[in-house]
């Protein structure tokens, strides 16, 4: 259930985040500084001098293990701790290793590792928010701007409503191209197993975005050209001479930015994520396009409270679409998209995998 373990993950980063704040103030003084630091997984017991090392390590060398037969054999094994502790904290994000100290509180070191993954893998979900708000243009503005103009496709009339399986056939043609090309060619020019990084997919995917808010923006400036044409021939029931395809271009791009940011999402999640988290993880994809949508109906609301303030008429309400300020605010959606690019170039560039041998060799979920 996705109820249940997004509660369980919540009370894991409330837990690992009180431990540490609360062990932090308690082990303030010097003295429990020392006694705590003494204790800490962070720092074991000093090693024995060198020449008792070298007496373990003769005498381990020297045991041996007798079969059945009374024959003796040298021990294969001669490290005198077969199964040390694997288990050791981070330096990244060191403020909430206290949480590992026996009081008040105590976490294991796993669940603050778990935490300190899930607090690293936020900002790039957050960065991915603003992509599927330009998602929801999709399926709103972009129909009612195809609802104007021509739609027929030779004898065929294309409903303007169908206009958003434009994406889904963009992403079938190019995710072939993607996989047998791009990737290929990426391989071959990077030497990398997986051509281009996780985090260098999503990127990719949020410039194409920026592209393709431009691209709209265009097309509505073009779009009212045509209006103001024919503004005094043509009825406003009519369509506009101006063809539906002009609207496949920011589809277009905007279903690429999809194909390429969902992937690297989808491995992304899967690689760094705990393994107990794997499945929460991945459904991050998913929250990020309802938060993107939620996110699109704020800006609207915002953009036509403030534009009604200040032009005594709201930029995107009315009867009409050719009165709306379309045009504005597909611009305004992308230097939005441009500040989150930059944002998330931050945090990308900052970001370390967990491990390279974990990001080459795990595989990546079925879509």
């Amino acid at each position: 259930d996705l109820t249940l373990k997004v509660a369980n993950l919540s009370n894991l980063l409330l837990q690992v985040l009180i431990a540490a704040s609360i062990n932090r103030c308690v082990n303030k003084t010097p003295s429990n500084a020392i006694v705590n630091l003494a204790a800490s997984p962070c720092n074991p017991p000093p090693p024995p001098p060198p020449q008792q090392q070298q007496q373990a390590l003769s005498t381990t060398t020297k045991e041996s293990t007798t079969t059945e037969n009374g024959a003796s054999h040298p021990n294969p094994n001669p490290n005198p701790n077969p199964n040390p502790n694997p288990e050791t904290l981070t330096k990244s994000l060191s403020c909430l290793n206290t949480a590992v100290m026996s009081k008040p509180f105590q976490c294991t070191i796993q669940q603050v590792e778990d935490v300190k993954v899930v607090i690293k893998v936020l900002p790039i979900f957050a960065c991915t928010i603003m992509l599927n708000c330009c998602l929801a243009q999709l399926s709103t503005f972009s129909v009612q701007q195809a609802a104007t103009m021509t739609t027929k496709l030779g004898s065929l009339k294309v409903p303007p409503a169908s206009l958003p399986i434009f994406p889904v056939v963009f992403i079938m043609i190019l995710a072939p191209i993607y996989d047998h090309f791009i990737i290929p060619f990426a391989r071959r020019l990077t030497k990398s197993e997986t051509g281009i990084t996780h985090l260098q997919r999503i990127g990719v995917g949020l410039f194409l975005s920026i592209v393709a808010m431009a691209t709209a923006a265009l097309v509505e400036i073009k779009r009212k050209r045509v209006v103001a044409a024919v503004a005094a021939t043509i009825d406003d029931k009519e369509p506009l001479p101006i063809t539906f395809f002009w609207i496949a271009f920011q589809y277009l791009f905007l279903g690429s930015a999809d194909l390429f940011t969902l992937a690297g999402l989808l491995e992304f999640f899967f690689s760094e994520a705990p393994a107990s988290m794997r499945s929460l993880a991945t459904s991050l994809s998913w929250a990020s396009l309802a938060m993107g949508y939620y996110l699109s109906s704020v800006i609207v609301s915002v953009v036509n409270d403030v534009t009604r303030l200040s032009d005594h008429k709201p930029w995107l309400s009315g009867g009409n679409i050719d009165h709306y300020r379309l045009e504005r605010f597909y611009w305004l959606m992308c230097v939005l998209s441009v500040l989150n690019f930059l944002h998330y170039l931050l945090w990308a560039c900052r970001y370390k995998y967990r491990s390279v041998s974990l990001l080459l060799s795990s595989s990546s979920p079925s879509t």
